[in-house]
């Protein structure tokens, strides 16, 4: 009998290479991906990850096998992968990487038709019982690879979301891309674009000399905010390495958190598309209800997590989807999330209002201070919650429970929730211009997780 499969997570497979995920594990989630979807026409892509090359060839080994044509992206990001399936309208893609993760993961993530995404609750728990039993049909013919290039009309696309790009001004931006996948499609940019590009750590490259790029992490992010005081820069931007997320830094060089970036990108495509509905997730929400409302857009929470905000855009044709984690989701991308989208949409927003960025986010900040998201790991997660939920249940509030239990007090508000994934209490406080009340909060809540 085959060795257990035990990379899949709840929305990808992920694991470390060769213990957890290697050629023949890849072979048989290519043969069960296969025999899931039943597609006829697949796109893969890959990052620049050491293993990915025998990922990939062992991937297209079990999607031919069933049949499946392959069309070969090449390196490339996730997103690219995503616009694929949705341009071309395939049957499917596969994207090769372990973003963030480090040097000796790798891993795949995978949507359906029409760039449809897939996770725990909608098949992948399927395509992991099949890659594991092996329970695969034959074939009746075997499918092909062919070499794919859509770069022109992925940069096209990008390029759709400027509304007039002669208004665009001469911004000097420092772009890091930690050494992964975006440092190519920054170039293919910059022939269209008045902009000056720093490049940092620009060519990709499978060893990560620099370290794996997870801007998250605040010992990763010197380099960047350096280059922006060095450079006069405008702002800065850094993405993972497969770059399905974007992070951003003023022109003080001060990191963003992602959550203010939700109301400033929804109110920027309102001008453009009135009346639409913005999706957000439940984490911290006041900046952005009161920035969509003010400009007339209609705000439609969700439960956290790209599955979840993708289904709900869809399912009220939302415009326009965020999440503090600096995942971006938009409509015209197929319903998919974008690391490149944000930035240029906030580059344009610069040369318009001719304000600075650090200008423009004070303003928020100072108006609505959050904690950022805390991790904590806990003994009982449920009796944590329950034990926070308790202390404060006298005081007026009201209490929403779309994903964990948020409690509003209208000076200032939380969202406590479980990991899907690890013995960890996310936790994340609000207050109205109070950053002392946030502190306060923050601490008692963090002591009460913790007894």
């Amino acid at each position: 009998m085959s060795k257990p499969i035990t990379c899949f997570k709840a929305y990808d497979a992920r694991g470390k290479v060769p213990d957890e995920l290697n050629a023949e594990i890849t072979y048989r989630i290519g043969r069960a991906y296969a025999e899931f979807i039943k597609p006829t026409r697949v796109a893969v892509g890959r990052d620049v990850r050491l293993s990915s090359e025998s990922l990939f060839a062992a991937l297209c080994a079990g999607l031919n096998d069933s049949g499946v044509d392959v069309l070969d992206l090449g390196l490339c990001g996730t997103e690219q992968v995503y616009f694929a399936a949705f341009h071309l309208q395939l049957d499917g893609g596969i994207m090769i990487t372990a973003s963030h993760n480090p040097v000796d993961y790798n891993g795949l993530k995978f949507v359906r038709e029409c760039a449809k995404p897939l996770s725990a609750d909608s098949g992948l728990i399927d395509i992991h019982r099949i890659a594991e039993d092996e329970s695969f049909s034959d074939a009746p013919r075997q499918g092909s690879i062919t070499p794919t290039d859509l770069s022109k009309a992925y940069v096209d696309h990008l390029l759709g979301y400027i509304g007039n790009r002669d208004a665009l001004k001469p911004l000097r931006i420092v772009v890091n891309a930690g050494n992964g996948m975006a440092g190519p499609v920054i170039d293919l940019l910059e022939a269209q674009l008045p902009f000056e590009f720093i490049k940092i750590h620009h060519q990709p490259d499978g060893t990560f000399p620099n370290g794996i790029p997870n801007p998250l992490l605040p010992e990763g992010r010197g380099v960047t905010i350096d280059a922006i005081k060095q450079h006069g820069a405008d702002l800065g931007v850094a993405w993972d390495g497969d770059f399905d997320r974007c992070f951003l830094f003023d022109n003080n060089g001060r990191f963003i958190e992602g959550y203010y970036l939700v109301g400033l990108l929804g109110a920027q495509l309102l001008q453009k598309h009135p009346g639409e509905r913005i999706v957000h997730d439940p984490r911290l929400t006041w900046n952005t209800i009161e920035l969509i409302e003010a400009s007339g857009g209609e705000v439609v929470q969700s439960k956290s997590g790209h599955a979840f905000i993708k289904e709900t855009m869809r399912a009220v044709n939302g415009i326009y989807g965020g999440e503090m984690s600096a995942h971006h989701y938009f409509r015209e991308f197929g319903y998919c999330d974008s690391g490149m989208i944000p930035w240029l949409l906030i580059s344009e927003m610069i040369s318009i209002q001719q304000r600075s960025l650090a200008d423009m986010f004070d303003e928020r900040i100072a108006r609505f201070p959050v904690s950022g998201e805390i991790n904590r790991e806990v003994r009982d997660c449920d009796a944590a919650i329950k034990r926070v939920e308790a202390h404060y249940a006298n005081q007026p509030h009201v209490v929403d429970r779309c994903d964990g239990v948020s409690m509003d007090f209208g000076a200032w508000r939380f969202n406590l929730r479980a990991s899907n994934t690890e013995p960890l209490l996310r936790l994340n406080v609000e207050t109205r211009g109070d950053y002392e009340m946030m502190e306060q909060r923050r601490d008692e809540i963090l002591q009460l997780m913790q007894d």
